[in-house]
């Protein structure tokens, strides 16, 4: 079971034209900017992650606007984990439970996946808020992670679940989200 005390929310490389051309952009970009909200709510850690922001451009603005509390983790890597200020910022947060979101799914998804497991973090993969170009690449980056023993959730099924219970101002708050 996900609990909030021990999630941590990683964002990966929701930037500029490449978020507007992944299969189902639209989507995949409200679904995330949904978790931001609700794991502010839920009050998780966030670690936002951007791929060499000076070539790809910034996070998409639906998503930026509500991570102001946050400082991008500006990388060059395709794995999160071969970058230190974030290796540095997710062990300061003392949590082992990583939901994951961004894209590309079968390129720094997928290789942070990889080495956060490595590394003995438990991953679950926000399925709906990852994507690539093309809905195969998506598929497969999704399957290579679960292979490696990645647990696979939505948005509003992680929400609820570290929710616990249907009551008070954050399930309120929530159920709007979601709808």
């Amino acid at each position: 079971m996900l609990k909030k005390e021990e999630a941590v929310l990683v964002l990966i490389d929701i930037q500029g034209k490449l978020a507007q051309v992944v299969e189902e952009s639209a989507l995949v970009v409200g679904n995330i900017a949904t978790m931001v909200q609700g794991a502010k709510l839920l009050e998780l850690p966030i670690l936002w992650l951007e791929q060499y922001p000076k070539g790809l451009g910034p996070t998409d603005e639906r998503v930026a606007e509500h991570l102001t509390d946050e400082k991008p983790i500006e990388k060059i890597t395709f794995s999160a984990y071969d970058t230190e200020e974030f290796v540095q910022a997710l062990q300061q947060t003392g949590r082992k439970k990583i939901l994951l979101a961004g894209i590309e799914a079968h390129i720094c998804v997928y290789q942070t996946a990889a080495q956060l497991l490595e590394n003995g973090y438990e991953v679950e993969v926000l399925a709906d808020c990852v994507s690539s170009r093309t809905a195969s690449n998506r598929e497969i980056g999704i399957q290579k992670m679960m292979q490696l023993g990645a647990r696979v959730t939505s948005v509003e099924m992680a929400l609820f679940e570290m929710q616990q219970v249907a009551k008070g101002d954050a399930f309120k708050a929530i159920s709007k989200l979601v709808k």
